[in-house]
């Protein structure tokens, strides 16, 4: 199993991280102190960490969640130290962004205040980690961001898309070797065919130091609802997963042949800087922007 597992990141590696030639490269990696992020860092130091070309930075955004990130961080300062890698990281404070654990207690009031507050707390951390990660990979210079995301997770967010009726992120899904988002350093996603259950196999089977236990403010949010959508759908028609993931590329495909036969532009359309962070945005202001505007309030 092991020796599956390596194959096939070793050739999603290969086909994602695009190193250009008489050049350095910097590869940020977001990890989390989970299983996941564990096997994507010791697979890319395995992999890639001896060229002489390549530096591997790997980084933790800190949430601000008592009792689940500070023993995340042990496992992940852990692992880096094992590897030799460098360790860094940055707190939602220091991105002027308020603690998950304070957004929990507020979220009812916001609600019951009419605010247009969203409901539930990963709609909050999920926009601040990600600007944390950007935040970090921008801190390092970085020419790639590796992400640890499996073949359950990739599944679970095209069915996600796909119940949105959201196109656009679909298209903008990692990797995104082949169609960088302007003022973004390319995201690599090497685990996205390798199941869940064989990452946390690996892991153990390497005996990396990984957290178990799951975000406490996680439960009821739509991804666990989805999450168990694609288990069931899974086991009662096995390959459900791949399948999913097939047909996200196979939109792209379509997409770059629409262009490439002069079509019509499909690509959307390129970001824009946010007015008040300097961050990449779609619209007029960034989310993270808008939420950190409302939990001010």
């Amino acid at each position: 199993m092991a020796k599956s597992v390596r194959k096939k990141i070793a050739k999603e590696l290969r086909q994602q991280l695009k190193l250009p030639k008489n050049s350095e490269t910097t590869i940020f990696v977001a990890i989390s102190g989970g299983k996941d992020s564990a096997v994507l860092l010791e697979s890319l130091v395995d992999l890639v960490g001896d060229r002489p070309d390549v530096t591997i930075i790997a980084g933790t955004v800190d949430e601000g969640i008592e009792g689940y990130r500070p023993p995340s961080l042990i496992c992940a300062q852990e692992l880096c130290d094992t590897l030799g890698v460098e360790f860094i990281t940055v707190s939602y404070p220091e991105l002027s962004f308020k603690e998950m654990d304070e957004v929990v207690e507020r979220i009812p009031a916001l609600v019951k205040e009419g605010k247009n507050a969203p409901r539930m707390p990963c709609s909050y951390c999920g926009v601040f980690r990600r600007q944390g990660i950007n935040h970090l990979a921008q801190k390092v210079n970085a020419d790639f961001i590796a992400l640890g995301h499996n073949l359950d997770d990739m599944a679970q967010t095209v069915l996600m898309n796909m119940t949105n009726g959201d196109l656009e992120r679909t298209l903008r899904l990692a990797p995104h070797t082949t169609t960088p988002v302007d003022g973004l350093a390319p995201r690599i996603v090497p685990l996205r065919w390798i199941p869940e259950q064989e990452v946390h196999l690996y892991a153990l089977h390497k005996n990396l130091p990984i957290h178990h236990e799951e975000c406490p403010h996680a439960k009821g949010a739509l991804r666990w609802r989805h999450r168990e959508m694609v288990a069931t759908m899974e086991e009662d028609v096995p390959g459900t997963r791949h399948g999913l993931l097939r047909m996200a590329d196979n939109i792209k495909v379509l997409r770059d042949q629409v262009i490439d036969l002069g079509g019509f532009e499909a690509r959307p359309d390129p970001p824009t800087l946010c007015p008040n962070c300097g961050q990449i945005t779609s619209g007029n202001q960034c989310k993270a922007c808008d939420l950190r505007a409302l939990m001010s309030d």
